[in-house]
């Protein structure tokens, strides 16, 4: 298994870091413009494997080249947020960015699965099926896997229990208009809601929401990469091991939910053989017309990201 992490910054290490740690890859390859960063930290990984007892082996690199027949391609590099900034906000950089990576690292990974996690996440992964021309089942984003593990935190947090037995869905684009479903939020079995009243899930909803915002406004020079890192490679693990979790993932709907040719989160099979099903859950009234609001504002991001992008 080799795998290619695009970006050597914080996500992009880190990932490259747990991915190493975990023996996912025989080969992990960190690509980045800046000269000696990704050498630089590839080689401080390669010494650590020693300690943390991982025969992987990690290099850093500016040429796709060297990332040639790679199984699968993470996509990090972008610019990262700053106080007061929406995911939005790096639109335009960003789907410039974004294009020109996997457009030099389809040259020469044409067979790879391509995950997605430069923001705006569902638009990137979108941007990256028009490079590719890829089927769905090759490219696709992390994003619910991160917005779950913040709302399961938050109920940990609030309940004083094990995160081990909070189970929680999250629908929708990565942002502010995300659809966390309370009605499937459950505390080993038990309905959060008879234990949470609906004001503090209301709460608890919103900050989730905004949770990306919460660390950026902390970090002040950038934004969250342990969770997003830790997401990346839960989607990974289930690939190459070909465990088939069931993970909210962003991918390109094809009549699941009632939306076509649009990218947003939803519940997926994730196995060897990449995205293997969307998994289609019935809404009520309510549920459906959040994620209604969700994939509109996602629908136009959309095509002002391919507007600039045809000009």
């Amino acid at each position: 298994m080799k795998i290619t992490v695009i970006g050597a910054g914080n996500v992009g290490a880190t990932t490259a870091q747990l991915l190493a740690n975990a023996e996912l890859a025989n080969e992990i390859y960190l690509v980045d413009i800046l000269e000696g960063i990704p050498e630089g930290k590839a080689l401080d990984m390669y010494e650590s494997m020693p300690i943390i007892g991982s025969d992987t082996k990690v290099f850093g690199t500016n040429s796709y080249e060297l990332t040639k027949d790679s199984d699968i391609i993470i996509q990090t590099a972008g610019l990262a947020r700053k106080p007061g900034m929406s995911r939005d906000d790096l639109l335009v950089k960003n789907a410039e960015i974004v294009s020109s990576c996997i457009e030099q690292a389809f040259k020469y990974s044409p067979n790879a699965y391509y995950l997605i996690v430069s923001n705006p996440l569902d638009v990137m992964t979108y941007v990256a099926m028009q490079v590719t021309k890829l089927p769905r089942q090759k490219v696709f984003g992390m994003a619910g896997i991160l917005d779950t593990a913040r709302y399961r935190a938050f109920i940990s947090m609030e309940l004083g229990v094990s995160m081990q037995d909070i189970q929680a869905l999250i629908l929708g684009g990565h942002g502010d208009t995300m659809v966390p479903l309370v009605r499937y939020t459950t505390v080993a079995g038990i309905p959060v809601t008879d234990l949470i009243s609906k004001e503090r899930l209301d709460e608890i909803v919103a900050r989730t929401a905004g949770g990306g915002g919460e660390i950026v406004k902390y970090l002040k020079t950038g934004s969250a990469y342990y969770a997003p890192s830790a997401a990346v490679v839960q989607m990974v693990e289930s690939i190459v091991r070909d465990q088939k979790r069931i993970l909210p993932c962003s991918v390109l709907l094809q009549g699941e939910f009632g939306y076509n040719d649009i990218v947003l989160g939803v519940p997926v099979i994730l196995g060897r053989n990449g995205m293997e099903k969307v998994i289609e859950l019935k809404l009520n009234d309510e549920e459906k017309a959040l994620l209604k609001t969700s994939a509109d504002h996602v629908k136009k991001t959309i095509e002002e990201a391919m507007a600039l992008i045809n000009k």
